[in-house]
């Protein structure tokens, strides 16, 4: 089945997002898997070490398989389309798989101030966030990056995709009511020089 994409993109330096570019039915199906997930979230590279004074969330991954490559496909059409827009990185596609996100209210779900740098080996270019929850569902839960000197707060959308440099100061304010999920991925590209 082909899916036409209405591209609504906005940019504010040093973001860009996107809006529409998956189905009310889509979004119920990620968010299912989403809200699944028990692995917790841990901080740092690799496996990272379980900190909940910074991080509190809980993660899996999602594989690029028969099952996800649509995701997979979407994502990289509205990367690639605001990349050549606003960015103008040399990418080279997904360097590690799709993680599903879950901050619930249980725990305060939270991620401090933090940048995406990869771990060994992986040169990631962008971070791109995608909303899965609808904001009725939750409080708290902003994802603010740090622009110039004071915290931007991003739309709370659900189907919304917000695109940043990996060095971009950002974070997600605790979650006080509901539950919030999110996908979030890397794309990645030869080391800048």
């Amino acid at each position: 089945m082909q899916h036409l994409l209405t591209p609504y993109t906005k940019t504010i330096e040093p973001f860009a997002w996107w809006k529409d570019a998956f189905t009310k039915q889509e979004l119920d199906w990620l968010q299912g898997k989403a809200k699944e997930v028990t692995k917790e979230a841990g901080v740092g590279r690799g496996q990272g070490v379980v900190d909940e004074s910074i991080r509190r969330a809980e993660i899996d991954w999602l594989r690029k398989n028969e099952e996800t490559d649509w995701v997979y496909s979407r994502l990289a059409h509205v990367v690639t389309s605001l990349n050549a827009d606003y960015f103008g990185f040399d990418l080279t596609g997904f360097g590690e798989p799709l993680q599903l996100t879950n901050y619930c209210e249980s725990r305060q779900g939270t991620y401090k101030w933090h940048q995406d740098f990869g771990g060994a080996g992986v040169s990631r270019k962008l971070s791109v966030v995608l909303q899965l929850s609808d904001p009725r569902d939750y409080e708290g839960g902003e994802l603010q990056l740090l622009t110039k000197t004071e915290p931007t707060s991003m739309e709370k959308q659900r189907g919304l995709i917000t695109v940043f440099p990996p060095w971009t100061l950002h974070q997600v304010t605790p979650v006080v009511k509901g539950s919030r999920q999110t996908i979030v991925t890397w794309v990645s590209g030869p080391a800048f020089k």
